[in-house]
């Protein structure tokens, strides 16, 4: 079975588990489990901050995030198809009391001048816009890295307008193996960013917010409230750990391997854009198969996909997918989408 509907269904490695077991622990929520403390200190300095905490989840991590740059009622500007608007179950009206607005979903081309042109100030009886949050690779967006060009002009936006900047890194690493960016470059044009471990890098679960010493204090607040407090977490801080030092490079193989994929399907007309990382979308507009059919036919030749939409799928690439499952994939999906 070649399972290509997320980076997150991988495995810890036979390295990772032996990890995880020779972890020291101690209590997280009195900061006393070295492991994690030892992880947040390692990606903070990755990114070039101050500080960093751990989280469980992606969505906790984010949402943490959010409520540091954005008071209660006050404005967050997003991508339409963001993560943090689309898949986090409307936690920023949620905990944060966060109102949200949206620019037209373009995944990583976006415009820096279109967000600029949206900045509401304070007065006039409208809600003041306070930060902007974009996703690096951008999810929906296939994977897209978003230039450093143009974060640039939107971190020059940002500081125009007296706005905080948010970097959704779940993804972060595939931008920075791909481009060739530093991670360090990427963390000084954020104010706050969250980064994953349990995507690419293959650990079993995780996520850090990322920012400075004051916020990450906040934010330790911040997570005890959403339940995220936990105690002997070294064990799971350990995995991540081993992920940073051994699976991080190896996100070019992912790369290379979507590709491929990207390179069998090509002929069909179904590709929705450019394969930067290792996400192939799909758009079967006037295809004769829908998403669904598709992934029901694949599904009965050993290919497992992800339905987005009626008319969008995904194909993704990670720890868990050799070779033998690419060359599967690549000929059984070409045979399904023929015209």
């Amino acid at each position: 079975m070649a399972d290509l509907r997320s980076d997150t269904v991988t495995r810890p490695t036979a390295g990772m588990r032996a990890a995880m077991a020779a972890a020291e622990v101690g209590d997280d929520v009195y900061a006393e489990d070295p492991t994690v403390n030892a992880l947040e200190a390692e990606v903070a300095a990755l990114f070039g901050h101050e500080a960093a905490l751990f989280a469980p989840t992606g969505t906790m991590a984010n949402q943490i995030a959010l409520q540091l740059v954005v008071p209660p009622g006050d404005e967050l500007l997003c991508d339409a198809d963001a993560h943090v608007v689309t898949y986090e179950v409307g936690a920023a009206a949620a905990y944060g009391a966060i109102s949200t607005r949206t620019w037209p979903a373009l995944g990583a081309g976006l415009d820096p001048g279109v967000v600029e042109a949206m900045i509401r100030p304070d007065g006039y009886f409208a809600v003041p816009t306070r930060a902007i949050a974009v996703e690096q690779t951008h999810n929906r967006g296939g994977g897209g890295v978003i230039p450093l060009a143009t974060l640039r002009e939107l971190r020059r936006v940002a500081d125009t307008a007296g706005l905080a900047l948010h970097c959704d890194g779940a993804r972060i690493w595939h931008a920075h193996v791909a481009d060739g960016v530093p991670l360090h470059e990427y963390g000084a044009l954020f104010d706050t960013l969250s980064v994953c471990l349990s995507k690419g890098l293959g650990a079993p679960v995780g996520s850090l917010v990322v920012g400075s010493a004051e916020q990450i204090t906040r934010a330790r607040f911040l997570r005890k409230r959403m339940g995220g407090g936990m105690r002997q977490v070294g064990v799971l801080a350990a995995a991540g750990r081993y992920a940073l030092a051994h699976h991080l490079d190896r996100l070019a193989d992912d790369h290379a391997r979507a590709a491929r994929l990207a390179e069998a399907l090509a002929p069909c007309g179904v590709l929705a854009g450019p394969v930067r990382t290792n996400i192939v979308p799909l758009d079967l507009t006037g295809h004769r198969l829908d998403a669904r059919a598709l992934a029901t036919a694949a599904r009965a030749e050993g290919v497992l996909l992800s339905v987005l939409g009626p008319r969008t799928a995904r194909l993704v690439t990670h720890l868990d997918v050799d070779d033998a499952a690419i060359d599967h994939a690549a000929k059984i999906l070409p045979d399904l989408l023929t015209p």
